[in-house]
């Protein structure tokens, strides 16, 4: 006898991992943006995220094609190149109960779109912002990108003589709440990351080293995968526990640093022989600085700060979303109209 067919394992929204994935990808074989997009695809599952009450964001580049390819039952808003910012804004101002999450590229965020990026940031607004980073234009064949590295030839581009963009200091001098830094190729620190940033009250950024195979993947390159395999330096390992369900989790010995989330939600950050605090702004710019110079990939959760309302609450909006508030609330009367006008007889 055929042994029958084992039920997939659900979550705790009674969903299996089949029920978060989106269309198949046409990106190029290898790349790193499609490993992201499975890595959110884990963590909404593990999560137990309603896929109809995600929103997915994105503007204009082979990043912004991603959010076709996971959650394909939520909702999705893509825009024009660089406007993603103004856009999340709006909508999550008008449905702050959704989960916002934004994929963009380097290109997307650090050249036409750094302006909308900075004040993104500056009016904390609740979302989660990826950016996929290879340092190319890689739908527009393999220019350089703001965060190219200085000196780095490509055959068929020339030279790049200007210094990179580093979109992790941007974010925390522009006053992010959450920074983080990973490589597409660690699969367990992108999952992890990504649930600390979805359980995230504010503004949460992701910078994604995420190698473009077919422009930008020579070994010199920082956006390489042999580049990222051999310099990568994890902060810390981390662990992102949900408060709503209890995961053993079976550690080395060492040092373990407990920093709590808004919702009770727990990032654990294991010690490896660095002295650092993920709370220190100055700090974080130091190390993201300091490693420039030392060519080393650091990755992690490099700031963390919980103090900042979000936009919804510092304009005071009403806890219901503005577009649930029934009509009464929102359109004035006629009496209250013609008040109005009479004082300005």
């Amino acid at each position: 006898m055929t042994a029958p067919a084992r039920p997939p394992a659900l979550n705790s929204a009674g969903l299996s991992k089949t029920d978060y994935k989106g269309l198949p990808s046409t990106l190029c074989p290898g790349c790193g943006h499609d490993s992201i997009s499975s890595r959110i695809i884990d963590a909404a599952f593990q999560l137990g995220l309603r896929p109809h009450s995600v929103m997915k964001l994105s503007g204009i580049g082979c990043s912004s094609k991603s959010p076709a390819y996971f959650l394909n039952a939520a909702h999705g808003i893509n825009t024009v190149h660089g406007r993603m910012p103004s856009v999340a804004t709006g909508a999550m101002l008008a449905q702050r109960w959704h989960t916002a999450i934004g994929v963009s590229g380097d290109g997307d965020t650090g050249s036409i779109g750094i302006g909308q990026f900075k004040h993104l940031v500056r009016r904390n607004v609740p979302m989660v912002y990826i950016i996929e980073n290879n340092g190319v234009y890689g739908l527009t064949k393999g220019q350089f990108s703001a965060t190219a590295d200085e000196g780095q030839h490509l055959k068929y581009i020339g030279t790049n003589e200007l210094p990179p963009l580093d979109l992790c200091a941007e974010a925390i001098i522009a006053g992010a709440g959450f920074v983080a830094r990973s490589f597409a190729g660690d699969a367990k620190q992108v999952t992890e990351l990504l649930k600390a940033a979805i359980a995230f009250r504010g503004m949460a950024v992701l910078d994604i080293v995420s190698p473009c195979v077919t422009f930008n993947n020579h070994d010199d390159s920082t956006k390489s995968y042999a580049y990222g395999k051999e310099h990568e330096v994890p902060l810390h390992d981390i662990t992102f526990i949900p408060d709503y369900a209890e995961i053993m989790v079976d550690y080395d010995p060492g040092d373990v640093i407990s920093v709590q989330l808004h919702d009770g939600a727990t990032v654990q950050l294991r010690k490896l022989g660095r002295d650092y605090d993920p709370a220190s702004r100055l700090g974080a710019l130091a190390l993201l600085e300091n490693s420039k110079h030392t060519g080393e990939l650091v990755t992690g959760l490099l700031y963390l700060d919980q103090r900042r309302p979000t936009l919804p609450e510092a304009l005071h909006l009403p806890e219901l979303p503005l577009a649930l508030l029934p009509e009464d609330l929102i359109r004035p009367s006629r009496e209250s109209l013609e008040g109005v006008m009479a004082g300005f007889a």
